[in-house]
């Protein structure tokens, strides 16, 4: 276990902007938990800050990092163990190798395991939860084990998120046959119609039921507004880019902006899916 204070947090958010943590501590055993939580408040599980908004200002929070706990494990023919810390994109090299199927359609997704197990990552009509069998989670200084079936989640939502829970690790239920053209495919089209040459937090908002928020952003004739140094993408408008030296105040304004402009214009009110910590 490494324990760091007045951490800058700035690189550990994939839009670049963030103050100095209190702590930022990174753990190499999930039993170290227990401890931490003992002995620290304000306790925020940080994964790979891919949809992590963090204030520029001092962070009054200790951050915890799992992100040592990357191990995958085979326990059968199909059932795979993945701890919370790995990288998604090495699950997906895993399948690759492995010829493990299910969860294509995400491929290209950044961020941790763990991270989209908490918030039922997807996309293009898959979900994460639909390959989930079983979640390892540390929740009131104890580790339980539970079953799919015994846990709350829907749309960009576990019940994990009310609880402040945090997912160790998440068994997986995968068929046999990888699909590697629709990983190539699901891939170009990422490229294709994402801004993935500067920084930013992928999509901002959730989609509302029957509609897409980009395409709402769009109508508002919102694509391309710039605030200071952060700007609504032209090419992906629920993505919200650092074009330099981005502030927590400029990516506010734009989000006040948005969800202003789309209440009034169409009366929905849109959520975001980003994470943001002040």
């Amino acid at each position: 276990m490494k324990i760091y204070h007045n951490y800058p947090m700035k690189e550990k958010s994939n839009i670049k902007i963030g103050g100095s943590a209190k702590s930022f501590i990174e753990v190499d055993d999930k039993n170290q938990l227990k401890k931490i939580y003992e002995n620290y408040n304000n306790i925020f599980l940080i994964g790979n800050g891919t949809n992590t908004l963090f204030s520029d200002s001092n962070l009054d929070f200790t951050f915890v990092s799992i992100k040592n706990l990357d191990k995958i494990t085979q326990l059968k023919r199909g059932i795979v163990k993945v701890e919370s810390g790995l990288d998604f994109s090495k699950l997906m090299q895993y399948m690759n190798k492995e010829n493990y199927s299910g969860l294509e359609n995400l491929a290209g997704i950044p961020g941790s395991v763990g991270g989209l197990a908490y918030m039922n990552g997807g996309a293009y009509n898959t979900e994460i939860f639909d390959c989930i069998k079983e979640v390892e989670i540390f929740h009131e200084g104890k580790i339980d084990v539970f079953q799919k079936n015994q846990l709350n989640f829907s749309y960009r939502y576990t019940e994990m998120q009310d609880k402040n829970c945090v997912i160790l690790s998440t068994t997986f239920e995968f068929d046999d046959g990888f699909d590697l053209e629709k990983v190539l495919e699901i891939q170009k089209l990422r490229e294709e119609k994402q801004p993935l040459h500067l920084p930013s937090l992928g999509s901002t908002f959730k989609n509302p039921s029957g509609d897409f928020a980009a395409r709402l952003i769009s109508e508002a004739g919102l694509k391309g507004t710039i605030r200071g140094n952060a700007q609504i993408s032209e090419k992906h408008p629920n993505f919200l880019l650092n074009l330099g030296e981005a502030t927590f105040k400029d990516i506010a304004e734009l989000l006040f902006l948005i969800k202003k402009t789309i209440k009034e214009k169409f009366d929905i009110s849109l959520e975001e899916e980003i994470i943001i910590i002040k």
